[in-house]
């Protein structure tokens, strides 16, 4: 079943986003910043999109989920002792990009991105908080296309992540393109399932400068999921 969830209430906080921001309270920056928070704090709609999915077939290298074929080595280490997954699109919502800032005012749009990261941040808690209301997952891990190295779990199958669901932009207004990026660009697409196993993305990835970082390179694990 897929369901999608475009209600999702929140509260934007000034203070934290200023702080975020790097602006200081009391300034012209602050009142200008404070403006576009309220503009999105009233038209912002924040969303997320997920379906049960269940695994069909396991083999070397691929792995089937409900008929769509997934090539990932890493993906199927991963899922070698799982049957059931949540694949997920969570967002800050088209609606926030329609606010209008002048397009040569790059400071106001890193303004706007700061906010639309954390109206993406308030959708992924809000799915994460109905699936352990709802199914009890417990413990569970996170993969998604592009995360990593290259390899890891390519960007292109993110256009198969989507077939799991249909029309992605009918449901919660975000789509793909050509290059395989989410638009709006404040998304992200996954797949979450129950787990005992400790697993980031980031354990397979070589960028030693990256700001999302949240694990150190694992370089056993990363040639326990190579070719061999």
């Amino acid at each position: 079943m897929i369901e999608a969830i475009t209600n999702i209430s929140f509260e934007l906080d000034l203070e934290g986003l200023l702080k975020g921001a790097h602006i200081k309270p009391g300034t012209n920056d602050a009142k200008e910043f404070e403006d576009l928070v309220n503009n999105a704090q009233k038209n912002a709609r924040p969303k997320a999109l997920y379906k049960e999915c269940f695994i069909q077939s396991k083999e070397e290298e691929t792995i089937t989920i409900d008929d769509i074929i997934f090539t990932s080595q890493a993906l199927r280490i991963n899922l070698d002792q799982v049957e059931r997954v949540f694949a997920y699109v969570v967002t800050c919502g088209k609606e926030v990009d329609e606010i209008e800032i002048p397009q040569d005012d790059f400071l106001k749009g890193f303004w706007l991105d700061t906010i639309k990261a954390t109206l993406l941040g308030i959708s992924g808690r809000h799915l994460s908080e109905l699936l352990d209301q709802k199914y009890k997952l417990g413990k569970t891990v996170d993969m998604n296309p592009g995360s990593g190295d290259v390899a890891v779990w390519p960007i292109e199958q993110q256009r198969k992540l989507f077939a799991l669901f249909g029309d992605v932009e009918n449901f919660i207004g975000v789509r793909l393109t050509e290059s395989f990026l989410m638009i709006p660009n404040k998304s992200i697409s996954g797949i979450r399932f129950s787990t005992e196993i400790n697993f980031q993305s980031c354990q397979l990835c070589h960028r030693e400068n990256c700001s999302g970082r949240s694990a150190s390179f694992d370089k056993k694990l990363w040639e326990s999921v190579q070719h061999d």
